[in-house]
This record gives structure tokens, sequence and C-alpha cells, in this order.
């Protein structure tokens, strides 16, 4: 059914159907020797679907759950009853058409865990692909709250957009937070500038200098740019100068800053600004 631009569905899946969000479907426990591509958006109705993704992180979606699962996943049906779901897509978002190579003004977070190597060989391959399955979730958790759109993954890092610095940073600090408390120290470098929608993708310099932003950080650091920090000002954020940077790869010296901390009212006024439409 059409709804404007956006397509509704209704799908129903057996027990122990495998893609069951529009990849392959393969029965029995053998997992797709290729993972679903698609992304998936919608409501359970009735069931639970068990999803896997490529990076590791483990998904259990069940009744009256709202899901939105990105590309590069193997879902399947775990419930004795048959999955029952309404899907969507094409709803239009404070993006624009990611087919018309637009160039638009985003702010761009990447964060990536410290030292994930050496802990991935401490732990072993099962509990460091539990534990970072955890740290990703806790990410995707930031993002959905302060509206971010992850755009891609690299294993124990992301690179995700937003379209207000403020809330950007936000979510710098709560990923910073939620890795905290899993044992786990990120470094993350946030830039404001124009970038081209390339599908899901973006592209641009300021892609590069958001990454060459986030590699000056320090364990545990959020650092962010002369332009992201003047966004950002009067929302309520401890900032801190840092001096001037020569980043690898762009001329000139650049100033950069670190977010320290988030003051109590702008807590309040990010709650406020969710309710808003």
């Amino acid at each position: 059914m059409q709804v404007g631009e956006a397509s509704v569905s209704l799908s129903v899946f057996q027990p122990g159907a495998h893609c069951a969000l529009g990849g392959r479907r393969l029965t029995g426990n053998r997992r797709a020797e290729q993972s679903c591509q698609a992304h998936h958006s919608g409501v359970v109705l009735e069931g639970l679907l068990h999803v896997e993704m490529d990076d590791g992180s483990l998904l259990d979606i069940g009744s009256n759950d709202v899901y939105d699962i990105p590309p590069g996943h193997d879902g399947w049906v775990v419930s004795e009853r048959p999955l029952r779901m309404i899907n969507w897509s094409g709803v239009r978002t404070w993006l624009p058409d990611p087919e018309t190579g637009e160039r638009v003004v985003l702010t761009l977070l990447i964060s990536d865990i410290v030292g994930s190597t050496e802990l991935a060989v401490q732990l072993g391959d099962m509990a460091w692909r539990e534990l970072l399955g955890r740290h990703n979730r806790e990410v995707r958790d930031q993002l959905d709250r302060f509206r971010g759109r992850e755009v891609t993954t690299t294993g124990d890092g992301f690179l995700a957009v937003f379209d207000g610095a403020a809330r950007a940073i936000r979510a710098g600090i709560g990923i910073r937070d939620r890795a905290r408390t899993l044992g786990l120290e990120v470094r993350i470098g946030l830039h404001t500038g124009e970038v081209e929608l390339v599908g899901d993708d973006v592209r641009g310099v300021a892609v590069h200098e958001t990454a060459r932003i986030a590699s000056a950080a320090s364990s545990g650091q959020i650092l962010i740019s002369a332009t992201t920090h003047q966004l950002a000002s009067g929302a309520g954020l401890v900032i801190e100068h840092q001096g001037e940077r020569e980043l690898k790869g762009l001329s000139g010296p650049r100033s950069v800053f670190s977010v320290e901390a988030q003051a109590v009212e702008a807590q309040a006024e990010d709650q406020t600004s969710r309710l808003a439409p």
C-alpha cells in the first residue's frame, strides 16, 4: 500500500524462516552465506525475530517492538508461531533524497574503540564479539536518542551524521559514557561541513577532516572542530580550547576543542527537544 511517497506492507513468515526481512530465506539452523544488504523498518505485531549483524550485534525483536535494521544482517524467526510484521519504506526523514547527490551541511561524528585489537586478543573471539555487540547497541541507542543517522561501521567504530551540532556532541558524550560502563574507552571526533549524499553514504573533505580530528583525540576524549564549537555555543556544553593542530592531509593548522561535560540544564533542554515535532 502506498501512503504518499511511503510504502507500507504486512508480512507473515513461518517459524524457522531465515532472512525474514527481505533477503534469502534458508531453512533449519544454517546461516546465510551472504548477509542481507537491505535496510528494514517497521513494527512486529506477533512472534519473535532474532537478528545477527555482521559486526556481531545481536537483537531480538518481539511483539510491539519497532525495528530499524541497517544493511549487513541475517535474521530468522525463533518463535513457535508465525512472525507478523508491518514494514515501511520511503518514509521521509530530515535527510534529503540520497539518490539526488545533493550537497548538504551536516555534523559528522566518528568514533572508535581505543586498543580494540589488544582487547580482542585478551578476551578471545567469543567474549570480544559479545562485548562489541553490546557497545554497538549502546552507540545506536545514542544515535536514535539524538536523531543521528548511522552511515557505516568499521567493526569497532562508527561514522554518523546529525542535523544539529549540539545534538551530535551530546550523542558523543553518551557514547563515551556508555562505553565506560562496559569497561571500554573510545576516541571521538566531530566536525560540521558540507558533504555529498551518495546513496546511503556521505562523501567530501568534511569526512576526511572529521577522521583526522578523531585520530588526534586521546583515549576517552571528544574533540570537535572550531565550526562545530561555534554552532553549538550556548547549548550548555563544557568545552575547552586545545590549541591548534596540524591535521594530516589538510592545509594549515586547525583549532580543536575538547568536550568535557554537559551541563544539567542542557540535559533538560534535550528532553524538551525530543518531545518537539
